[in-house]
């Protein structure tokens, strides 16, 4: 029993280390859930790991949007830098690579949890599997914090209807929250919501 247990972990860990370092690979296509570690040598306050959104996009300070589904890492790392030039002397210096792939189906979570998303200006951003009644606040405990250019009197929870596609977005002042200020009507989080923490514009 013992025996069959480590071989079955040592299997796991194998594929999981198998799938990364094909990601790695210059061909990989990175797909939506992955994860990348970005780094502007530039400027490594700007380094940090972004989660691809099921359209293929990710959000990067002073890039605004940037398309990566279907694209290499190199692609990347040549789309990003072109967005950021303004913001530079000369063309930035960037790195990207594949932090983590996405889970299969067989990963996946259990039915009684919840898969969402933090986005944005936080330390640990990705998908975030939650039990059913879980609030925004308690979401943001597993953001690992806020970064320095999080706009944190404006977090948007997006929510899109499945059958429709149509989406509501709420905005949440977690500034004044969290100076005592009471929450009315907080949404609990359901299947598939975005939590995103904006970039903080100039002056805010």
């Amino acid at each position: 029993m013992v025996r069959a247990l480590l071989v079955f972990m040592v299997t796991a860990c194998t594929l999981v280390w198998a799938s990364l370092a094909a990601a790695q690979g210059g061909n990989y296509q990175i797909q939506p859930g992955d994860q990348l570690a970005i780094e502007v040598l530039e400027d490594p306050n700007l380094n940090r790991q972004v989660l691809i959104l099921p359209d293929g996009r990710f959000s990067f300070p002073l890039a605004g949007t940037v398309a990566a589904g279907g694209r290499t890492v190199g692609q990347v790392e040549r789309a990003l830098s072109s967005a950021l030039s303004p913001n530079f002397t000369n063309p930035p210096t960037v790195f990207v690579s594949v932090a983590r792939v996405s889970e299969s189906d067989a990963e996946a979570e259990a039915d009684e949890t919840l898969t969402v998303y933090l986005l944005g200006e936080v330390n640990a951003p990705g998908p975030k599997a939650v039990l059913p009644g879980t609030s925004v606040l308690q979401l943001l405990s597993q953001s690992g914090g806020f970064t320095p250019f999080a706009a944190t009197k404006r977090l948007q929870l997006r929510r899109s209807d499945p059958q429709t596609g149509a989406q509501r977005l709420f905005v949440i002042d977690y500034r004044a929250i969290s100076r005592g200020a009471r929450i009315v009507n907080e949404p609990l989080l359901r299947e598939g919501d975005v939590l995103l923490v904006p970039e903080r514009r100039l002056f805010e």
